[in-house]
């Protein structure tokens, strides 16, 4: 189980879920940069989300679909308690 999504974790789910190759040194050097920059639209986010929950067992907060930026996105989903997975 992913104790904390790294920006490599988050570009591999980015390949896996909405068939987007971006660097991880790209989202880090880039956090705040919207999704949108790197090309990844909110179908593609909807679809990473999916994953990630199918990953982790459990639920995503609904705001994770909304996230603008990496680092909003993974904000968020580090922030999720991990208990009860």
């Amino acid at each position: 189980m992913i104790a904390e999504l790294t920006f490599e974790e988050l570009a591999s789910l980015m390949k896996s879920a909405a068939g987007l190759t971006v660097k991880p040194e790209d989202l880090a050097g880039r956090p705040d940069a919207t999704f949108a920059d790197f090309g990844l639209d909110s179908l593609g986010l909807l679809g990473i989300v999916g994953e990630l929950e199918n990953q982790l067992g459990r639920s995503l907060p609904n705001d994770a679909e909304r996230s603008k930026t990496p680092r909003d996105f993974l904000d968020l989903v580090n922030t999720v308690p991990t208990t009860g997975a």
